[in-house]
């Protein structure tokens, strides 16, 4: 059973579906990625980055957060074993995260590691640029049943991230990366089948332009879209590239076995087209974006 915030995911056929991952024949090729891309809205790259760098960062992590709380000491910290819940210092988990976390150089290797940096310059064709605003996320198991969050809770809503980007170039490309390990269980992202055509087409015409999340209600998106959800049980070194278009949201953590669910999302574009400048500083909660 799949659920976001709570809500039960419609696992009919024409509801749920599988993410359909590159096929290895057309990596090499920009022309058929991008075709790719064009049709489906994102492109699933398996083992796109060398797994142990995205493990290395992944213990850099927890063990920089371990004193606040919130992972257990007992076990080695690249585990990501949830602590008891009552045990965090949110303070100090906020500070760390913030002021040395986010603009550290771990961070930022790991965002721009030629894996990563090259790979977009190939696929766009030119020059880059790297959002400075990057995005970290974890995810507690059971976080949706909060009743401090529920209904709007830990998961990631329905979006599509032009919604936060106007003011550049609507061309900015996202990548999404798993840190660590991410079966459907640990709350992974999910895709809406195809929602870029129809969100493109309504942006153009300027009858959809939301404010932000469209909904915490995946099961009736999909309805009143007329599509399906696409899952996949990511592993390490796995990225997932979408377009500004995209309709995706995040599955709730469920992990029977504590682990958090870790991921960063990170935004690329050509360097010659415009620059949202409000994502040109470290990513804040609070930042207002």
């Amino acid at each position: 059973m799949l659920t976001s915030n709570g809500y039960r995911l419609d696992e009919s056929t024409d509801r749920l579906g599988p993410l359909e991952p590159v096929p290895d024949d057309e990596r090499g090729s920009r022309e058929r990625l991008r075709a790719r891309l064009d049709e489906h809205g994102y492109l699933y790259l398996r083992g796109q980055i060398d797994p142990s760098v995205v493990t290395d960062f992944r213990a850099h992590y927890f063990g920089r957060l371990a004193a606040t709380g919130l992972v257990r000491t007992d076990r080695p910290a690249v585990d990501g074993i949830a602590a008891p819940a009552d045990r965090l210092d949110r303070a100090a988990l906020r500070h760390t995260l913030f002021s040395e976390i986010v603009p550290g150089p771990a961070y930022a290797a790991l965002c721009g590691t030629p894996q990563v940096r090259d790979w977009f310059a190939w696929f766009l064709g030119g020059d880059v640029h790297l959002h400075r605003r990057k995005i970290i996320r974890h995810t507690r198991p059971d976080e949706h049943r909060d009743a401090r969050t529920q209904g709007v809770g830990a998961a990631t809503q329905a979006h599509y991230d032009l919604v936060y980007l106007r003011q550049g170039s609507d061309h900015v490309l996202s990548m999404w990366i798993p840190l660590g390990d991410c079966p459907r269980t640990l709350g992974g992202l999910v895709y809406l089948e195809g929602s870029h055509h129809r969100v493109r087409a309504e942006e153009a015409a300027g009858t959809r332009r939301p404010a932000a999340s469209m909904t915490a209600d995946l099961p009736a998106l999909a309805d009143r879209f007329d599509s399906r959800w696409l899952w996949a049980d990511y592993a390490v070194g796995d990225v997932v590239v979408h377009t500004a278009h995209t309709v995706h949201a995040a599955l709730d953590n469920v992990d029977r076995d504590g682990r958090l669910r870790l991921s960063t999302d990170i935004r690329y574009q050509r360097a010659d087209e415009p620059i949202d400048q409000r994502w040109q500083h470290d990513w804040h909660d609070r930042d207002g974006l």
